[in-house]
């Protein structure tokens, strides 16, 4: 397994780090406990060594195979949409789109249990080695096709989907127990709404938290 370095010097130390957590601040991201991890956990890890002095500037970055690690903010305003919807913090998430693994880590320190689904398998391969560098204990991770959920472990308290989609996938839906709720963007352009779903017996409430650029949700499983 790579040897990461987990501490960061320069452009990659726990200063830059804190720079960071400043700037998302000051765009309105609130909750402290989302700020601190954003802080805690090294995100230069989860690029490629030759991008890593730009892990912590608040734009995505590639990591291969078309796609990207999500632009901090981003990630930390879905984060924040999942803990503070109604019923308080989730126990057990639904991730659809490991990539990176950067989200995957982000929510594990704030959550009981994340399960990870990612369509292609060299990134979930990655995302899995960094995650046991970082001692992370608490996500299991398929190699499968996000549009169908993981059925085998539902129903979840939550799900975040971080692949821009043109509709809501009915079988994640069908996963999510009563009360749960859905992070995801959706639309049919390139810029989808950022939207927060919560289930409520047989109805929908759903509110639009911003417009976003994603990388489409797509289906099926790749190498």
């Amino acid at each position: 397994m790579k040897d990461f370095n987990l501490q960061g010097i320069g452009m990659t130390s726990r200063r830059t780090r804190d720079r960071l957590v400043g700037r998302l601040r000051d765009q309105g991201i609130a909750d402290e406990r989302v700020l601190d991890t954003i802080a805690a956990v090294p995100r230069h890890i989860f690029v490629d060594e030759a991008l890593a002095h730009r892990a912590y500037e608040d734009s995505a970055l590639p990591i291969g195979h078309g796609q990207t690690i999500s632009q901090p903010y981003l990630v930390a305003a879905m984060t924040e949409a999942i803990l503070s919807g109604d019923g308080g913090a989730p126990c057990r998430v639904l991730e659809i789109g490991t990539g990176s693994g950067y989200q995957t880590a982000i929510l594990a320190t704030l959550v009981e249990q994340v399960y990870t689904v990612e369509r292609i398998g060299g990134l979930l391969q990655r995302a899995r080695e960094r995650l046991r560098a970082l001692g992370v204990r608490n996500v299991r991770f398929n190699h499968g096709d996000g549009n169908l959920g993981w059925s085998e472990h539902s129903p979840f308290d939550a799900v975040m989907v971080t692949a821009g989609a043109s509709h809501i996938p009915d079988a994640v839906m069908d996963q999510m127990a009563d009360g749960a709720h859905l992070v995801i963007p959706v639309g049919k352009g390139d810029v989808k709404e950022l939207k927060r779903l919560r289930k409520s017996g047989d109805a929908w409430r759903q509110e639009t938290l911003d417009e976003v650029r994603f990388v489409p949700l797509v289906r099926g499983i790749a190498r």
